[in-house]
C-alpha cells in the first residue's frame, strides 16, 4: 500500500514537473498545463486517452514552438495531414478546440487558432447494425447458457455499450426492472437507466447460472472484463459466428432500429437508450416511419 500510495504522488505530479521542464510558452508546455488542469482530471479515462493521445502527436513534432504564433492556417495543415483518415482528423481538432477552449478560460493564453477551422465533412454509417438474420446466425452458433450468447442479450435487451455489458452483475437486477448507470460520461453528466427485465434476458441470466456473480460476464481466469478486453472478446465470438464485421456497439443500433420499427417513439427510445438529443435517435424512427409509408403506399398501388 506504501508503493502505491507513493505511485499516486508520483502521477500526480509529473504534469507540473514536466511543464517546469518545458520551455514555458511552448505547445508541450501548454498541453501539461492542460493535462494536470481539474478541466482534464474531470473527463473519463477514455476520452482523456485519446485526447492525450492526439495532442502529444502533435507534441512530438511541434511542441517546442510557440503557442503564440500558431494561427489556424497551422490547423489546417495538420487537419489536412490526415486526410486519408477523416474520423481521426476530425478527433484531432476536439482535442485542440478542448486544448485551447480550457487554454483561453485559464489564460494560458490569448491565441485560439481553431477558430473558422471546420472538420473534415465525409460519409460514414458509423458501426454496422445488427439484422435480424445476423443475430438469429449468432445464436446458432452460440446457445443459450453460454457466456458468448448472454453477452449478445446484455447488449441487446439493456442497449448498453462495451464499457456497460462487463460491468452488469446481479445488483443490478432487482423487482424485474435493470438498473444501472451508464459507463459513458459517467462523471460529467451521469445518465441512469431504469428498463423493465426483458423475459428473454432473464431467461439468458438464468441459463448461464451467473445470477452468483456480482458482474455476469468473467475471464476465463474469473476475473470481470475489462471494456476492451470484452470488445475483443465479444469480435472473437462474432468471428466464430461468421460475423467479423459486426461488433458490440452494431447491437445497440439495432435494439435502437427494432424499437422504432415497433412503433416506439423518439423519447420512448431514449429512455430505453440513454440518448440526450432526440437528434440521435431521430434517424432510427425516420427510416422506420419511411419503411412503414412506402408499404402503405405501395397497398394502393392499382
Amino acid at each position: 500500500m506504501e508503493e502505491y500510495q507513493a505511485a499516486i504522488a508520483t502521477s500526480a505530479d509529473a504534469p507540473l514537473r514536466q511543464a517546469n521542464e518545458s520551455k514555458k510558452g511552448s505547445f508541450r508546455y501548454l498541453c501539461i498545463r492542460y493535462y494536470a488542469s481539474t478541466p482534464y482530471k474531470a473527463l473519463d479515462i477514455k476520452t482523456r486517452s485519446w485526447q492525450r493521445r492526439a495532442l502529444d502527436e502533435v507534441a512530438g513534432e511541434h511542441g517546442a514552438k510557440p503557442v503564440a504564433m500558431m494561427q489556424a492556417r497551422h490547423v489546417r495543415r495538420l487537419r489536412d495531414a490526415k486526410e486519408a483518415t477523416p474520423a481521426a482528423a476530425n478527433q484531432l481538432m476536439k482535442a485542440l478546440r478542448s486544448l485551447f477552449s480550457w487554454a483561453n478560460e485559464a489564460e494560458e493564453t490569448t491565441v485560439n487558432p481553431m477558430i473558422g477551422v471546420k472538420k473534415l465533412k465525409y460519409r460514414s454509417d458509423g458501426h454496422h447494425t445488427w439484422t435480424d438474420d445476423e443475430i438469429q446466425q449468432y445464436y446458432k452458433r452460440h446457445q443459450i447458457g453460454t457466456k458468448a450468447r448472454l453477452a449478445l442479450d446484455l447488449l441487446r435487451y439493456t442497449t448498453g455499450r462495451r464499457e456497460d455489458a462487463p460491468r452488469l452483475g446481479r445488483q443490478h437486477v432487482r423487482a424485474g426492472r435493470v438498473r444501472f448507470r451508464q459507463a459513458k460520461n459517467e462523471h460529467r453528466n451521469p445518465i441512469d437507466i431504469d428498463i423493465p427485465l426483458h423475459p428473454a434476458l432473464a431467461d439468458s441470466i438464468a441459463a448461464a447460472q451467473v445470477s452468483k456473480n456480482m458482474t455476469f460476464l468473467l475471464t476465463e481466469f474469473g476475473k470481470p472484463f475489462t471494456a476492451n478486453g470484452f470488445g475483443n472478446k465479444f469480435k472473437d465470438w462474432c468471428r466464430q459466428a461468421d460475423l467479423p464485421h459486426c461488433s458490440a456497439h452494431g447491437v445497440r443500433k439495432a435494439t435502437s432500429a427494432a424499437l422504432a420499427e415497433a412503433g416506439a417513439t423518439p423519447h420512448e427510445i431514449m429512455a430505453v437508450t440513454g440518448h440526450q438529443s432526440i437528434k440521435e435517435v431521430d434517424r432510427y424512427t425516420k427510416a422506420a416511419n419511411r419503411g412503414k409509408s412506402a408499404d402503405a403506399a405501395m397497398r394502393k398501388l392499382k
